[in-house]
């Protein structure tokens, strides 16, 4: 658009990172163990294709996303994997005493050697509070009160603090972070501007989870700024490398083979959505998930030409971030879905993350220079046939 700065030009640090948020989803019908096993495998195949990071959620009712302790899975998966950073996506705070918490997080943070992050929130699925005895209408708050307790706590300080629902007595860590000076954290946000205050707040990043439409781009806007705001008056700095944003996608070779691609589950994820989840991503009504997602500039199916534009746009209506996570979604079967990372890590990773600007310039300048270079090596190799043919004349 004219007046608009270049998409890229709104990555900070110009480099782009990418990841996945694994909460993860699974059809009723299919075997757990083997649906989670695949995950493992997941991390381990995006390890091999060079992504940054990849996010496990919490859930504990729902029967759709079955990781009930990301840490737990996140130690299996730092065993079997070497470079990908590996997150919490997000530890439920008002589920967990905040002491035993950061003496879990920062154990893994040592088993892992600083590849994980920490990201919190209230937690999604109300089911999950209800059975915790947990009121709804109080878990904003409970994250908050958490949250205070963990920043100071792995900040290696010894905290004195009683709520109606925990209590620290000089309550101190035994061994501090991995990662100095503290594992680097995240706060989810939604709908509720809570994650952004809570983020800005504390000075750590913040992961938008949320639409994709022109609407929640506005939002997620809102939301940055109301961080950035938030860090000001608490004295704190936050910075846009540090916030990762939630997307929908599946690439194909082709637009056909991408939409005969999630034939296999979407339409079972769209009903997940519109009978169990707490905020339905397609709402009731909704016939053809497919048609809507796409009519609302919820997701990107179709090629890697497709999911370039769409992250372009994603970054413009943004205003820029620092890490593109993409909701693992098992729209497509297991091989397709490998497909479709193995795309983006080919040809949309680099489009972002300046990976063929030297290999281009130097193709170029190969090419404009075609003729000199080659008549300069003709030169040389027929020096060599007259030099030759000199010295076998003179035997």
């Amino acid at each position: 658009m004219t007046g608009m700065p270049s998409p890229l030009s709104l990555i900070p640090d110009g480099f782009l990172k990418f990841g996945i948020f694994l909460a993860p989803f699974h059809q009723v019908k299919e075997n757990p163990t083997q649906a989670m096993e695949r995950d493992m495998q997941l991390l381990e195949h995006l390890d091999v294709l060079g992504y940054d990071e990849a996010w496990i959620g919490e859930h504990h009712s729902g029967g759709f996303e079955i990781i009930a302790c990301p840490e737990v899975f996140i130690a299996g998966a730092a065993a079997r994997t070497r470079h990908i950073r590996l997150g919490t996506g997000v530890v439920s705070l008002p589920y967990h005493h905040p002491f035993t918490l950061a003496g879990r997080i920062t154990l893994l943070d040592h088993m892992t050697r600083g590849r994980l992050l920490f990201g919190v929130g209230p937690g999604a699925l109300v089911g999950d509070a209800y059975s915790m005895g947990i009121d709804p209408a109080r878990q904003r708050g409970m994250m908050n009160e958490s949250l205070d307790a963990l920043v100071r706590l792995l900040d290696g300080e010894t905290v004195t603090m009683k709520t109606d629902w925990f209590e620290l007595r000089e309550a101190r860590l035994q061994v501090p972070p991995f990662r100095r000076p503290r594992t680097e954290m995240a706060v989810a946000c939604a709908r509720s501007p809570s994650g952004a205050l809570a983020a800005g707040r504390q000075g750590i990043g913040m992961l938008s989870i949320g639409g994709t439409s022109d609407e929640a781009l506005v939002a997620h806007a809102r939301n940055w700024k109301m961080c950035e705001e938030a860090a000001a008056e608490n004295g704190k700095t936050v910075h846009r490398r540090h916030w990762r944003l939630v997307t929908l996608m599946h690439i194909a070779e082709t637009r056909e083979q991408a939409r005969r691609n999630v034939e296999f589950g979407l339409e079972a994820w769209a009903r997940y959505f519109r009978e169990v989840a707490t905020f339905p991503i397609v709402p009731p009504g909704i016939e053809n998930a497919y048609e809507y997602l796409l009519e609302n500039k919820m997701a990107a199916i179709g090629t890697p030409d497709d999911a370039i534009a769409y992250i372009e746009t994603l970054l413009q209506g943004a205003g820029g971030f620092g890490v593109l996570l993409q909701l693992a979604h098992n729209w497509a079967d297991w091989a397709e879905t490998k497909r479709h990372y193995e795309l983006m890590s080919r040809y949309v990773l680099p489009h972002f993350q300046d990976s063929n600007r030297l290999r281009e310039f130097s193709y170029g300048h190969s090419h404009a220079n075609r003729d000199t270079f080659a008549g300069a090596g003709a030169a040389a190799v027929q020096n060599e046939i007259d030099s030759y043919r000199a010295r076998k004349k003179g035997e």
